[in-house]
């Protein structure tokens, strides 16, 4: 059975909130990006828990992860307002071309993204504000060409973005010259090649690890974690010898 056709793995659920561990190439919701798509996580988590779901974030088709939702409006409305005044710790784990620094804060403002039928054009000359942190995990060497040289480097990035931009962390590290293995719109095609044919990877190598934030109701500070699906965890086994 295709990952999209099980049942999503449910991270936390209470009687206000409820997280899912999103699989790479599912929809949050119902999007003009893809109109064709008839999958999505908030209809199938509606269905599988038999509740109207609210979402209040939201992650790219290709990513993997924690994602969010309310159970009623007033809860959807605290939470979007959390997730506007940055008050949302969130953590990724990436994979990306090359060695990157120990450490570094990315801080480059991206221009806002809009739908290629958007009538007001205008919108995408609007940049905003964009900042990412990340920190080096590990680094690996395989022995494979990349057609420029006889090996390829890669490193295991933990990322945490402080702005909440369209695809802002995998522009973010195309910017500084390491992109995303596995990213088919702001990736290296030789890269991905390498990880399709190699690896067996058709998946962006970005996973959203956890979320931290005070409950809506509670007030107490919570972390919701969600754990890599095997092709992730595959692939660090084979390029990193494990996390």
């Amino acid at each position: 059975m295709d990952a999209l056709e099980r049942l999503l793995e449910i991270c936390y659920q209470d009687e206000y909130i409820v997280a899912i561990n999103k699989p790479a190439g599912m929809l949050c919701h119902r999007s003009s990006i893809d109109p064709n798509e008839q999958v999505n996580a908030m209809y199938t988590l509606r269905d599988q828990i038999g509740k109207l779901v609210y979402p209040v974030h939201r992650l790219d088709k290709p990513t993997s992860g924690v994602l969010l939702f309310a159970l009623n409006t007033e809860i959807a409305r605290k939470l979007t307002e959390t997730f506007t005044e940055r008050e949302v710790q969130k953590n990724y784990l990436a994979i990306v071309r090359g060695y990157t620094l120990d450490s570094d804060k990315i801080d480059y403002p991206l221009k806002k993204m809009v739908d290629k039928k958007d009538k007001h054009k205008a919108k995408a000359n609007v940049t905003q504000d964009a900042i990412t942190s990340y920190t080096s995990v590990k680094k690996a060497e395989i022995p494979i060409s990349n057609g420029k040289f006889d090996s390829s480097r890669y490193t295991l990035v933990s990322v945490q973005p402080h702005t909440g931009r369209q695809r802002q962390i995998r522009r973010h590290f195309k910017h500084i010259f390491h992109p995303i293995v596995g990213d088919t719109a702001h990736g290296d095609g030789k890269h991905n090649q390498i990880f399709r044919e190699h690896f067996n990877c058709h998946r962006l190598l970005l996973h959203a690890q956890s979320l931290t934030f005070n409950h809506p109701v509670s007030n107490q500070k919570m972390t919701i974690e969600a754990q890599l699906d095997d092709t992730y965890t595959r692939i660090l086994n084979e390029v990193f010898g494990g996390q």
